[in-house]
């Protein structure tokens, strides 16, 4: 098999925000996974995590994407500001029916960007909220000067504002938000996003419209339709930065989700089929995107991403609790470079969810911590972050798997730093065959080649007691050629090259 690349070829610009992660109100996720107050035994700087910080430094996060999901509609930001012992506590209905105390609310949000050195994506409540409520909330973070909440802000403790640079308008609003048709949200989003108010013109906050579920190209267009329509002095931009769209790999067909580690051949390709739509998504949701915006001026938002298998037998099913294998490291690798290659519309992407939630990238049990497959592929991916793609091509991929499932087996993509240096991302999901791997650069010969393999089980998974079954190792199988490298590509394996 054979990788054409050119080098010389820039496709477009990989942000960074790509490689975005989503933390929601959500089982333990927030409490326990990344927040454990300041009076815990496990070690922490001003409530947060510091193992869980360090390990999300090391992927270098560049977004994080909060308080929902669904949570986000019923969530009411004044309830998680103040002293804590004075905030109210309600019951989370979507997620378990367990108690918040809000005890982490905007100013901890905010402190565990400044932790992460990531930038911050707030979602705003349309579904139970009012234009007043959320206009307020943005008025609490941005404004430097006198008013009621920038006010309200000083008396909490924080002086100066901070910088929110993404607000989504509302969450799932055909369905959780809401059940709204896509004509009446249009009609709510153009209203709400009027009063998301930028105080500071050097940092205008990029608004995020709320998009479909998966393949509902309908609501795309009567959404993008409504937000068009005149009489509007910005309609030719549709009032938005971004729209979202949300997207789910199930492990098996129909409403049975199947679990997370117990799983056979015909599932695996299951789930990679329906990952690899992925790109029939954004193509499809792109093409409608581009009758409205054929600058490509609004950016495609895939705020909710990954895998939703059973949760874990014993766990809380609201909860949400699920183990990672290197099923979900294939799956993670295959649309990490969808999204590369779809770098000219996707301008941000953010994985469902960050600790203890569906794909996330770290579990927690107490005071212990494990890195899972998904996380090793972001640490592997980590270059392609604001680098330029390249052209690349594939030429002998083959089909694998059973049935009516049948995918290309070997998938990349390519991108080259503002330092000249090439990384190139592959995954190989055939689960039992090696390839015969050639990288062929259309002038230059590669030098100093690095590289760094995922590989193991398909249903190879880390555990607390066990945290490195699945890990990255060196590999530096190369033969160096004129123009390029030769190698074999082990199989069920992701691979990131530098060169």
């Amino acid at each position: 098999m054979k990788l054409y690349i050119n080098e010389n070829e820039k496709k477009g610009y990989i942000h960074p925000e790509i490689y975005g992660h989503f933390s929601e109100h959500l089982g333990r996720c927030i409490y326990e996974g990344m927040y454990v107050g300041e009076d815990s035994d496990i070690p922490n700087v001003n409530g947060m995590r510091t193992d869980v910080v360090e390990a999300l430094k090391e992927i270098q996060i560049p977004v994080l994407r909060w308080p929902g999901g669904c949570f986000a509609d019923e969530y009411h930001w004044k309830d998680g500001i103040g002293p804590k012992e004075t905030r109210k506590k309600m019951v989370n209905t979507h997620w378990g029916g367990v108690t918040e105390d809000n005890s982490f609310g905007t100013h901890e949000f905010f402190e565990l960007c400044r932790q992460l050195g990531c930038k911050t994506y707030v979602c705003g409540n349309v579904g139970s909220g009012t234009v007043q409520e959320m206009s307020e909330w943005v008025e609490y973070m941005t404004l430097d000067g006198v008013s009621p909440m920038a006010d309200l802000r000083k008396k909490n403790g924080q002086e100066k504002p901070w910088k929110l640079d993404y607000f989504g308008v509302g969450n799932e609003n055909w369905g959780c938000g809401g059940n709204m048709t896509p004509e009446y949200y249009g009609e709510l989003y153009r209203r709400y996003q009027t009063y998301v108010r930028t105080y500071d013109r050097e940092h205008p906050i990029f608004k995020v419209c709320g998009g479909a579920d998966s393949v509902d190209y309908n609501w795309t267009e009567k959404v993008l339709r409504k937000c068009f329509e005149s009489p509007a002095p910005k309609a030719a931009h549709g009032f938005m930065d971004g729209l979202s769209v949300h997207y789910y790999v199930g492990s098996e067909k129909g409403e049975h989700k199947g679990s997370a580690t117990d799983f056979d051949e015909e599932v695996f390709y299951s789930s990679l089929t329906r990952a690899l739509g992925m790109e029939e998504v954004i193509e499809k949701h792109g093409a409608i995107m581009d009758q409205f915006d054929p600058e490509k001026k609004i950016g495609m938002i895939v705020d909710e991403w990954g895998c939703w298998h059973d949760v874990e037998p014993g766990t809380n099913p609201g909860f949400l609790f699920q183990q990672n294998t290197m099923r979900d490291a294939l799956v993670a690798g295959v649309t990490l470079n969808i999204f590369n290659r779809h770098c000219d519309r996707v301008r941000m992407a953010c994985i469902a969810q960050i600790v203890n939630v569906l794909q996330s990238v770290i579990l927690t049990e107490g005071p212990r911590m494990v890195l899972t497959p998904t996380y090793h592929v972001f640490h592997m991916y980590r270059y392609h972050q604001g680098a330029e793609l390249v052209q690349s091509s594939l030429q002998g991929t083959r089909l694998v798997g059973t049935g009516a499932d049948q995918v290309t087996d070997v998938h990349q993509s390519v991108s080259v730093d503002g330092q000249g240096r090439l990384t190139v991302t592959l995954a190989n999901v055939a689960l039992k065959e090696a390839k015969d791997m050639e990288i062929l650069l259309a002038e230059r010969r590669p030098e100093h080649p690095e590289a760094v393999l995922l590989t193991g089980a398909v249903t190879a998974h880390n555990t607390f007691d066990e945290p490195d079954v699945v890990k990255e190792q060196t590999f530096d199988q190369f033969e160096v050629t004129e123009r390029g490298l030769k190698f074999i590509l082990p199989p069920c394996s992701v691979m990131t090259i530098r060169m």
